[in-house]
């Protein structure tokens, strides 16, 4: 009984993880697979060590496929020959503006950031980033900042063209701020600061899911794109993996730090690190590195990606 106890529940979870059947309170349950793979293992174990061979097959295949998920994350990938330029790119939530600006903009120095795409971002912290030199350091910027966690940003060392806002129109309506980049000695790429609604409650379950079906898909026959920020959503949740699908790649997932969290414990939260900011970059573009980084006054960590772009 103390086997099948251990075992079904984990069982039950990798079933639920792939058939994608991430619904209603299963949706932020389904952030923490990676943990319930971590205890897969350790049924397994008990299993083995009390020789119950009928749990102990069950724990075996329970853990082959949550680990099979799972673990890829922490391995790095090979990349496409890519030679263009560097492209060092931070995302960043803000949480309404409280996030330490000048612990920012030392960031985008200290790091050399190219692009920068922030999320909740507010007129107080566009003021104080900008007092503090961001402005000097990426002149280039489409912002939206909004009172409050709607706003948006995005900001360049290189020039921006055909710029604008995007809404997302369910949930908590955030804005995403876009435009296209004009790096010298490769194609134009199209960023955008990725912000869907939060499935923080189950109303809000629909919203979730609706805005992250409406995020731009990837152009693999077409222009270069980037999309980069808060997306409230793991590699588990079926949304996402979708628009992986379109042509897009897990920056932290190709560089091997996917299970590297971003989201959680970092306000006093008793909550285990999920990974739900992202950088999703066109499948032609080469992943070099991905870190995690720390903001203070924030409940989310920076994501630095540095990316090599193709040549024209």
């Amino acid at each position: 009984m103390l086997c099948w106890l251990a075992v079904t529940p984990t069982t039950a979870w990798a079933a639920i993880r792939l058939a994608g059947l991430d619904r209603g309170p299963l949706v932020q349950a389904l952030a923490f697979t990676p943990y319930v793979a971590g205890w897969s293992v350790l049924a397994l174990a008990l299993t083995l060590a009390l020789r119950r061979w009928w749990p102990a097959a069950i724990a075996a295949l329970t853990a082959v496929a949550l680990l099979g998920v799972v673990a890829p994350r922490a391995l790095a990938a090979p990349q496409p020959a890519a030679g263009g330029p560097t492209v060092r790119l931070l995302t960043a939530n803000l949480l309404a503006g409280s996030a330490d600006p000048r612990t920012l903009v030392e960031l985008v120095r200290q790091h050399r950031v190219d692009v920068l795409t922030v999320q909740e971002f507010t007129p107080d912290a566009q003021a104080a980033l900008d007092r503090l030199g961001l402005d000097q350091l990426l002149p280039h910027r489409q912002l939206n900042p909004q009172i409050g966690t709607p706003g948006s940003g995005l900001y360049s060392r290189w020039p921006i063209t055909d710029a604008g806002i995007r809404h997302n129109l369910e949930g908590w309506g955030f804005s995403q701020a876009y435009g296209t980049l004009v790096v010298p000695g490769a194609p134009p790429v199209r960023v955008e600061s990725a912000h869907p609604s939060a499935p923080y409650a189950l109303d809000q379950v629909n919203a979730w899911r609706t805005d992250l079906a409406a995020q731009p898909p990837a152009t693999p026959d077409g222009g270069l794109r980037i999309l980069a920020g808060d997306f409230n959503a793991t590699l588990d949740h079926s949304p996402l993996r979708a628009l992986l699908h379109t042509g897009y790649v897990d920056a932290a997932d190709a560089s091997g730090e996917g299970l590297t969290g971003t989201w959680g414990p970092y306000d006093g939260d008793l909550i285990p690190p999920v990974t739900i900011d992202h950088v999703l970059v066109d499948r032609r573009i080469a992943v070099r590195s991905v870190t995690v980084l720390t903001l203070p006054a924030t409940d989310h960590r920076p994501v630095l990606a540095t990316l090599t772009l193709p040549t024209p």
